[in-house]
């Protein structure tokens, strides 16, 4: 059993999907793992650290992707990679599905045993491999600093000789695991920090972080889908939230936007007009311009100035922290590796609620429920 792990191709991105340590851990299961040379050299893991792991170092690509039976990546797989693997290879990665329909078509044209990461269910016994969440947590923390960076003001109050500086005040938009470790890192500057998510029961978890929640009548009684993501809202609930956001926004030094719908565009939050009304120096930082951005300004992957207002819509910000992204990733696929290897050989049951649903194609055919479904 060879399990692969091939350098990104992916612009930008610099972390690996395996890390030594669990390398070790795979090698002592009599497994073995094969990198391609410098591989792990953008997150700070060079060839002889994997060597004393116990991995095997390739030169070759396509070596290693014709000859793996499991193969790990972090992006989704090029259109040449996935052409030089053999049917029934199994490979884990990032894909997108709901997005990345040609790639689909692909992995079952190549019957190729698909599975995504970021389909893998949102349930207790799945949250070891939640790697989606793990890597949203870096993005939380990420974004605020990005933020403090970008204003110039300080993030806390500061009592001087020559006077006191009130603290910078902060809103978020989006309570999920990205939004809440946004929430936290706000907090630790110093920022008085709102937050607003259109699910009601994440108030308890915003208040408990020390930032007040902003509350908004909704139309829609359910606003949470059984993944555990908000739900697309009505025209008049929509209308309802872009006003408390704008009243919140235009008083506030940092927003952080983190809001997604899987498999639509990002909900747009804050309109031109929010901006308009935003104080001149005001830092806004869109993590869902992957998804077209929250903000209607935002050009995804850029940063500009519009009416003294800087946007940031950094793409893969998770790479700006590879080290500790890579380790967390790394785990998160150690787990799944563990579930879907018994005894040596490859088990993929079916039957298994985690492995049904993250498992995108196998065989020439789609298996997940919620792909199927065109809902996460």
């Amino acid at each position: 059993m060879i399990i692969a792990v091939l350098k990104e191709q992916a612009k930008g991105e610099s972390r690996v999907a395996l890390v030594p340590e669990s390398v070790k851990a795979l090698t002592k299961q009599n497994l073995e793992v094969w990198i391609e040379k410098g591989a792990g050299e953008a997150s700070s893991f060079t060839d002889q650290t994997y060597i004393d792991a116990g991995a095997k170092i390739k030169d070759s690509a396509t070596e290693i992707l014709s000859s793996a039976n499991i193969l790990i990546k972090v992006q989704k797989p090029e259109p040449d990679e996935i052409g030089q693997m053999k049917p029934d290879t199994v490979i884990v990665s990032f894909l997108g599905a709901l997005f990345n329909k040609d790639l689909v078509e692909q992995l079952k044209k190549a019957k190729v045993t698909a599975i995504g990461l970021d389909a893998v269910p949102r349930i207790t016994r799945a949250q070891k491999m939640d790697a989606l969440s793990s890597m949203s947590s870096i993005a939380g923390y990420k974004a605020v600093l990005i933020a403090a960076d970008s204003l110039g003001k300080y993030m806390p109050m500061m009592m001087t000789a020559a006077g006191t500086i009130p603290p910078a005040r902060a809103l978020v938009l989006g309570a999920g695991v990205a939004g809440l470790q946004a929430i936290a890192t706000a907090r630790r500057l110093g920022a008085i920090v709102e937050a607003f998510d259109v699910r009601p029961a994440v108030k308890e978890q915003v208040e408990s972080l020390g930032a007040k929640f902003v509350e908004v009548k909704l139309e829609e009684e359910e606003t949470e889908t059984k993944g555990g993501y908000a739900k697309e809202l009505s025209e008049e609930s929509q209308k309802r939230q872009k006003q408390a956001i704008h009243n919140h926004a235009k008083r506030a030094d940092i927003v952080i936007t983190t809001a997604l719908i899987p498999g639509k565009p990002a909900p747009l939050l804050i309109t031109k007009e929010t901006v308009g009304e935003m104080a001149n120096g005001s830092v806004i930082i869109d993590l869902a311009g992957e998804q077209g951005g929250n903000c209607e300004l935002t050009k995804p992957g850029e940063t500009i100035v519009e009416n003294g207002v800087t946007i940031h819509s950094p793409l893969n910000i998770t790479s700006l922290l590879p080290v500790h992204a890579s380790q967390l990733y790394s785990k998160n696929i150690s787990a799944l590796i563990d579930l879907l290897i018994k005894d040596g050989a490859l088990n993929l049951d079916f039957e298994d609620e985690i492995i049904k649903n993250a498992t995108i194609t196998h065989k020439g055919e789609i298996v997940s429920p919620a792909i199927l479904k065109g809902e996460l």
